[in-house]
C-alpha cells in the first residue's frame, strides 16, 4: 500500500515513515500543504494521511484540492482534540475519518488496512 503522510512536524514524518515501511507500507511525506498537492498532481497514492492544522495551506483546504484532482483518493485526517470542529468538516468534505494525535501506530495502521480493503 503506498501511503502520503502529509504534516508539518518533521519529526512525526520521520517515526511514521520508519514504523509504516517496516510493517510493509510504501510511504512517501510532505511537511507543507502545497508539497502534498504537487505530489498527489504527480502521482498516485493508495491513501492520504493528512494533518489538518498546518501553516500556509491547512488540511482541510488541501483536502478540497485533492477531491478536486483525486475524487477516488482515500484521505484519513489527523487532528487534535482543539481542531475537532475542523475534523468534522473534513469528514462532511470527503474525508474518509479522522483519528485523533497522538495516533497509536497500530490505530493507524488498521485504519490504513481497512481503507485497502474497501478498494478492493
Amino acid at each position: 500500500m503506498h501511503v502520503l503522510i502529509v504534516d508539518d512536524e518533521l519529526e512525526f514524518l520521520d517515526l511514521m515513515q520508519n514504523r509504516l515501511h517496516k510493517r510493509g507500507f510504501s510511504i512517501d511525506t510532505a511537511s507543507t500543504g502545497e508539497m502534498a498537492l504537487e505530489m498527489v498532481t504527480a502521482r498516485t497514492f493508495d491513501a492520504m494521511v493528512l494533518d489538518v492544522k498546518m501553516p500556509g495551506i491547512d488540511g482541510i483546504e488541501v483536502l478540497r484540492r485533492v477531491k478536486q484532482i483525486r475524487p477516488e483518493l482515500p484521505v484519513l485526517l489527523l487532528t487534535g482534540h482543539a481542531s475537532m470542529e475542523a475534523a468534522m468538516t473534513g469528514v462532511e468534505t470527503g474525508a474518509v475519518d479522522y483519528l485523533l494525535k497522538p495516533v497509536p501506530i497500530n490505530d493507524l495502521i488498521m485504519r490504513l488496512r481497512d481503507i485497502a480493503s474497501r478498494k478492493d
